[in-house]
């Protein structure tokens, strides 16, 4: 078992004392409980949701096809338009009073995605977000400050059952009101905070705003997810607060956070907690199986599901499937952009997570960005806004920063760029899932 980094984790137990016999399972026992639980959970949805018994006929497909792992590429996708198309309760594979609760995309880009889960669903998904606090480095007893929203979204109250489960403090602040985020963190004292990374990064200009040394607060870990980030905003996080920085990654039509995390002992990528949902990754174009180690888009069919088994579901998450290091569940690669994220400029695919990282390479600049796509005539345009640092006085001005930016994304995306670097603040804050590209193009 490799060593957690000392800073404020010292007191920290060795993790081996506390795995569960799936995290210390080896590949042959794991892929025997994988074969049991997918054949439940085909039979399952084929038996009870209407729309996977007509998808699978439609496909040629029964249930008793399936024998080996392999025998899933054989069954058809699941797509956020299938449960779009079943609005509101149609994909629920038991009747609606053994529901106990539902949760729901925003619907901002057409109807809400709507997830139900049973009894034992919440249990389940407690226990896995439970196993990730536990590997981010949480530990009983400690406190957790949740500053997802609660709500429809599955951030807050998935994060919050799954700190009470491991026997953790909560402390439910939800989203908004950042002043009050910073000054509850002052005097509560938590261990933990749980939050979209661009939102930590609004934490963190209100320390400062208000003359705090975010390096001096009690906070050991930063759980963060619900958006793509990258290693150079782990830096930047974990080098201001002095925590350790930990990827946690879900989606409410599989679960909700917890379906795959980091170990604050390598970082190397979210182990996948593979008893409860299985991964492939596909070829975004062909939907064919990729073997371990290429890159394509991410599908997961959930294994213990009750109330909403998936099959197949296609996440348009952009990663590779990589061997176990501090768990012998296999890891995913963090994620490097969406397929349904990913701009086209000028012939040229671009994602936000390219630009972020060279940003963050510049001491002037802060992680607050948008990019703004127009089109003159033919040509599309790309306009970045980013902001100049409030904390420090650097000798590069605002237009050589800009400059500077432009020319990273032109040598290495091979685009050009507009650059305008505004004051502090200067970007409107997001509560959530930050808004990173605002897309002004006429459609087609």
């Amino acid at each position: 078992m490799l060593q957690i980094p000392l800073r404020k984790l010292s007191e920290l137990k060795p993790q081996s004392t506390l795995l569960d016999r799936f995290e210390l399972a080896s590949r042959d026992e794991l892929a025997d409980w994988q074969r049991e639980r997918l054949a439940w959970s085909l039979r399952h949805a084929y038996e009870n949701v209407p729309h996977y018994k007509a998808k699978f006929d439609a496909a040629g497909v029964h249930p008793d096809d399936f024998k080996n792992l392999s025998d899933l590429a054989k069954f058809p996708f699941t797509t956020k338009a299938d449960l779009r198309d079943n609005y509101p309760f149609g994909m629920f594979a038991v009747p609606q009073d053994q529901v106990a609760r539902v949760h729901g995309s925003s619907g901002t880009t057409g109807k809400p995605t709507v997830v139900g889960y049973t009894k034992r669903d919440i249990d389940t998904w407690a226990d896995v977000v439970a196993r990730s606090i536990r590997a981010s480095g949480g530990r009983r007893g400690m406190k957790v400050h949740v500053a997802y929203g609660y709500g429809l979204f599955t951030g807050g109250l998935g994060a919050h059952y799954g700190a009470e489960r491991l026997g953790c403090m909560v402390i439910p602040m939800s989203g908004g009101m950042t002043e009050r985020q910073v000054q509850l963190i002052q005097d509560f004292q938590p261990d933990i905070i749980m939050v979209t990374p661009s939102y930590m990064l609004a934490i963190l200009d209100e320390f400062r705003k208000q003359g705090l040394d975010p390096r001096q607060s009690s906070l050991k870990v930063g759980i963060f997810g619900a958006e793509p980030w990258t290693n150079a905003m782990r830096a930047e996080i974990e080098e201001a607060f002095d925590i350790h920085a930990v990827d946690i990654y879900g989606l409410s039509e599989v679960m909700g956070p917890g379906v795959a995390c980091e170990c604050v002992e390598s970082k190397d990528g979210l182990h996948i907690w593979e008893d409860h949902f299985y991964p492939e990754v596909i070829d975004p174009l062909t939907g064919e199986v990729l073997p371990d180690g290429e890159e394509g888009e991410l599908v997961f069919t959930s294994l213990t599901k009750e109330a909403m088994p998936v099959i197949r579901y296609r996440t348009r998450d952009l990663t590779r499937l990589l061997p176990g290091t501090a768990r012998s569940m296999r890891r995913m690669e963090k994620i490097t952009g969406r397929t349904d994220d990913m701009m086209i400029i000028r012939g040229v695919n671009v994602f936000p997570t390219q630009i972020e990282e060279k940003l963050l390479t510049i001491p002037a600049l802060s992680g607050h960005y948008q990019i703004i796509l127009t089109r003159e005539g033919r040509m599309d345009q790309m306009e970045i806004k980013a902001e100049i640092r409030p904390d420090a006085d650097y000798p590069e001005t605002r237009k050589a920063a800009a400059d500077r930016l432009s020319q990273a994304i032109k040598d290495t995306i091979g685009i050009t760029a507009q650059v305008n670097v505004l004051d502090p603040e200067g970007i409107e804050r997001s509560l959530g899932k930050a808004r990173r590209v605002i897309d002004r193009r006429p459609k087609e």
